[in-house]
């Protein structure tokens, strides 16, 4: 075999990248079993017990802090961990408003209003149906009456075309999603989720944002959906400050005589080499905690300082001062909420002075949990800030003359006047400069010192900035220029104990599967089944390495992905099994039966592992959360299985070749299986053609029954709740009770699983754009269970608007036809003849039909629901992978059927006979691969709980589907197409 050194070689350097990819897991797993260990139950001890180890080094060799090593692990999905996703959608119609100074103008505002209505029902780019709706309206107006100012005077002119003007609002609508997405994740941040998934959706106004372990759904989306308040307050310096931070230590010593005190905060180096560039620098600070943490007294004397070290440092003389500058202490992440507390306290409330107020800055530095705290100056009588963000005109960032990243601030006209006063005030005093504050939701993201009066409103802020920090601030500067305001358009919420029961129900079906196929291989292909078990095991491990060196997300779907994977890496090992023992049953020797297996079955290997893959990527294009990970998890088990079960196992079978050990590919009980089988395949067409019309005519038949499919609520919109009762439930009851307290609106009650758990679908109030439309629903939905008489929790709750809704409908009918073009191009490129592609199409569209005939038939007779959602496309279009896998076999057998007859270009009865021939000699991959997959579907259809069991029945039957469709339809579909041809 040539390249088994490289094979050889590749396998350890793979395994090496693995290996090192999980350890991550590992490390913190060991952290985190500490921490139970510590906190024996206390929830609260073994957060603390966490954070402290936040920046302790606890990778051997490496010196990875937790943090570090926490953020490389593989990370659980909110159905294994619970949590919440929401996807926000940026109002690109109340930007384009704003951007004009919002006119009255009536065609102006219509033109909104419609091209609102177009993305409603699926439009995409906001800004084109917008303008393309205004030119219908106003054929000869020009929106650069609305939209031209001094302000934007040189992208736009006042005599600017129509397509300028939409080049500029599409540039400013990407803007404000960049700043939307910047403000939103340092939310996130400060909302302290662990590993928040967050990803601007390409090609939309969305953003989507993950939070495992997050159950405050209603504070999260207050957070959320608040609107971004940018601000410039001026700062109190440090020794301006210390005087209140002291007298407040004091008066908490004395009336809280038994505060336990905690570890205090070690601050790390301050230093920020400050700039000069137009006026604005920001001004560093230097603290060495290790003497200033000695003059602190006991914590228990000193309730602040324990939490907040101040910000102190020893001078030249070697005495304890004051720092100058404007961060007056610094606290780990964890002690900033009792920080906050402490300074809201009855008797520290009149120690603080009126027009000063304490922030935090929005982030840690870095490499640490340590946040600076600041104090705020209020200068107004009302209590607004000195300047607002909507005096900023734009921000860019930039690099200053030494090629240092900066960020430049333009002002407004109106704002420049503002700036002009406010920084000369700063820097009034030229021994004692002043900062100025700029803050976002509350929170100081720079606190630049101010060298000199700015005059002109174009100003620059430098320091230690990295590019990414430039790129932030610039972002945040812009971001309180426009509203653009941002809701929720769907959300998803798992409970914890939803989270475990998905956790458990995994990893059951994960290892009852895996232990059937490694039995199932053994018995059936005895010392060969071997050879292919630890190349599965291999391929399992290469499997989690890689996930984990790519950070991926593992959701129930993705374990599912995982065991379907180990399903199908079996399918090599089959194709070449059989192969060999084709071989083999001819007379020729093991180790040239071996190498003629290995060889015949290449073509049918990578074909149908490459139309797997195409399946899979399509679906990591169109889906979106589960479905995704569902994607990626196929495509990168494919990969593996390739590499693993072809390239290892040959690599294997050359070792024993080489030691002389006997192999084995049969028993006497699987050794004449499949034997002188002559199915008429060919010449029952017709029959298959009955069966499959009678079926999909009874689909038809249930379908106008039941008033059409049963559409999910991501496909119609609206709400759904997982409900768990301490009970049985009648569902029509429960249903009269909540649509009474849903107005009237329609409550739809299925079984999920048991008959005490209940799924609730409702559209009450979806279309309804109040913040607090979800908190009305939920109360409505809890009324009308407590009226029910029985104990209940809420598992999980979806929230889908009809916005999103058609969104995903265009997107699964733009992936079921993307897959069926691209499969027709790829069929008709490797068989070179546009009938094989067109009956392999033709099977796709027949086993899609067939499936939807199930659907409806058995949809109410089934203990569960049978929707058709986003997990219903996603088991579609792997359906349609499993078809054309098995087409391409049975496709690339009889090409070579007739290839090695030398009648590739005979017709009628003697043709059929060799394609009889060719299906019935690859009956046996074709069975015992369906029969393996099958077994791991039923195995996780009956042990991997009730969220995946109606998408898993939907690939169980697609699998009989897809087996019966490769044999007795999509073949004979090609004779078909190909009788009227002639011979050349």
């Amino acid at each position: 075999m040539q390249g088994k050194g490289f094979i050889k070689f590749m396998a350890i350097l793979l395994g090496i990248v693995c290996l090192y990819s999980l350890s991550f897991n590992l490390v913190t797993y060991n952290v985190e079993k500490k921490a139970k260990e510590y906190a024996k139950g206390d929830a609260v001890k073994e957060k603390a017990y966490l954070d402290s180890m936040a920046t302790v080094p606890v990778y051997p060799g490496l010196g990875l802090t937790y943090q570090q090593v926490k953020s490389k692990e593989i990370n659980l999905g909110l159905d294994l961990k619970g949590g919440m996703n929401v996807t926000m959608e940026i109002s690109l119609a109340e930007l384009t408003k704003s951007l004009a100074g919002n006119p009255t103008d009536a065609n102006f505002n219509e033109a909104l209003k419609n091209a609102q209505q177009q993305m409603n029902t699926g439009g995409k780019d906001f800004i084109s149906l917008f303008v393309n709706e205004y030119e219908k309206l106003v054929p000869n107006g020009k929106l650069a009456d609305f939209f031209a100012n001094q302000d934007n005077s040189t992208v736009l002119k006042s005599n600017s075309s129509n397509s300028e003007v939409k080049n500029y609002l599409s540039k400013e609508a990407n803007s404000a999603i960049d700043r939307s997405f910047i403000i939103l994740r340092s939310r996130i941040d400060g909302f302290g989720v662990v590993s928040p998934n967050m990803q601007k959706q390409e090609g939309s106004n969305r953003i989507f944002i993950e939070m495992p372990g997050i159950q405050d759904k209603e504070r999260v989306r207050k957070l959320l959906q608040g609107s971004a308040e940018l601000q410039f307050w001026q700062v109190y310096q440090n020794d301006e400050t210390y005087g209140v931070l002291d007298n407040i230590n004091k008066t908490l010593a004395a009336g809280v005589k038994d505060t336990v005190a905690t570890t205090p905060a070690v601050a790390g180096d301050t230093t920020k080499k400050g700039g000069k560039l137009a006026g604005l620098t920001t001004k560093g600070n230097t603290a060495d905690t290790s003497k200033a943490t000695k003059v602190l007294n006991e914590a228990k004397k000193n309730p602040l300082f324990a939490l907040l070290q101040p910000a102190i440092a020893p001078n030249e003389a070697g005495q304890m001062s004051l720092i100058p500058g404007a961060v007056v202490g610094i606290a780990m992440q964890k002690d900033t909420a009792k920080v906050n507390a402490f300074f809201a306290k009855a008797e520290v409330k009149p120690i603080i002075p009126g027009n000063m107020k304490f922030m935090w800055s929005a982030k840690p530095r870095t490499g640490t949990k340590l946040f600076e705290l600041y104090a705020i100056k209020v200068t107004s009588l009302d209590g607004k800030p000195d300047l607002g963000g909507d005096a900023i005109a734009n921000a860019r960032a930039d690099f200053d003359q030494q090629n240092r990243p900066e960020v430049t601030m333009f002002m407004t006209s109106e704002g420049a006047t503002k700036w002009k006063k406010i920084t000369a005030d700063a820097a009034a005093d030229p021994n004692n400069k002043k900062a100025i504050a700029i803050v976002l939701d509350n929170t100081v993201y720079s606190a630049p010192t101010v060298q000199n009066e700015i005059p002109n409103g174009v100003s620059s802020i430098s320091g230690s900035f990295t590019q990414e920090d430039t790129k932030d601030l610039a972002n945040i500067l812009k971001a309180g220029k426009l509203p653009a305001p941002a809701k929720i358009v769907s959300d998803f919420v798992v409970g914890p104990s939803l989270g475990q029961q998905a956790i458990n129900s995994g990893l059951a079906s994960f290892i009852i599967a895996f232990i059937v196929i490694l039995a199932f291989m053994a018995m059936y292909y005895n010392k060969a089944g071997w050879v292919a078990n630890l190349a599965l095991v291999i391929n399992l491990f290469f499997i989690m390495g890689i996930l984990a060196a790519f950070h991926a997300v593992l959701t129930l779907p993705g374990i599912a992905g995982i065991v379907l994977t180990i399903g199908l890496s079996v399918d090599a090992n089959i194709l070449i099994f059989e192969r060999v023992r084709e071989e083999l049953a001819h007379g020729k020797s093991t180790a040239v039966a071996i190498r003629e297996g290995f060889k015949h079955a290449m073509s049918s290997i990578i074909d149908s592992n490459v139309t797997l893959f195409i399946l899979g990527f399509i679906l990591a294009i169109f889906g979106t959360g589960p479905v995704r990970g569902f994607a990626v998890t196929l495509m990168v088990g494919i990969v593996t299985s390739l590499f693993a079960a072809v390239a290892i196992s040959r690599v294997i079978f050359e070792g024993l070749l080489n030691k002389k050990s006997s192999i084995s590919f049969d028993n006497s009980v699987t050794r004449n299986a499949f034997k002188n089988i002559a199915f008429n395949f060919v010449g029952r067409r017709k029959l298959y053609y009955v069966i499959s019309s009678l079926i999909i005519l009874a689909g038809i038949g249930f379908y106008v029954k039941n008033g059409g499919l049963h559409l999910g609520v991501d496909f119609k919109g609206g709400r759904t709740y997982m409900v768990k009762f301490d009970k049985a439930m009648n569902t029509e009851d429960v249903a009269k009770k909540l649509s009474a307290n849903f107005d009237g609106e329609e409550a739809l009650v299925k079984t999920a699983g048991t008959d005490n758990s209940l799924k609730i679908t409702t559209p009450f109030h979806i279309n309804d754009q109040d913040q607090n439309a979800d908190k009305v629903v939920e109360t409505a939905l809890r009324k009308g269970l407590d009226e029910l008489g029985a104990k209940y929790s809420i598992e999980s709750s979806q929230k889908v608007t009809p916005t999103i809704a058609s969104d995903i409908i265009y997107g699964a009918y733009g992936a079921i036809l993307f897959s069926c073009i691209v499969m027709f191009i790829y069929i008709l490129v490797r068989f070179k003849k546009w009938q094989y592609g067109l009956g392999a199409v033709i099977a796709l569209f027949h086993d899609v039909l067939l499936v939807l005939s199930f659907y409806t038939i058995l949809d109410g007779v089934l203990p569960f629901p049978l929707e058709i959602g986003q997990d219903f496309i996603a088991a579609i279009l792997t359906v349609m992978g499993y078809t054309m896998t098995e087409t391409v076999v049975v496709f690339d057998r009889i090409r070579e059927k007739l290839g090695e007859t030398g009648k590739a270009d005979v017709y009628g009865e003697e043709r059929n006979n060799l394609i009889n021939f060719a299906l019935n000699s690859t009956l046996s991959r074709t069975i015992l691969t369906s029969l393996t997959v099958f077994f791991v579907l039923m195995v996780i259809f009956i042990f991997g709980g009730d969220s995946i069991r109606g998408f898993i029945f939907a690939l169980l039957i697609g699998r009989i589907i897809g087996t019966y469709s490769s044999l007795c339809i999509s073949t004979p579909i090609v004779i078909d197409l190909s009788k009227d041809e002639k011979k050349k």
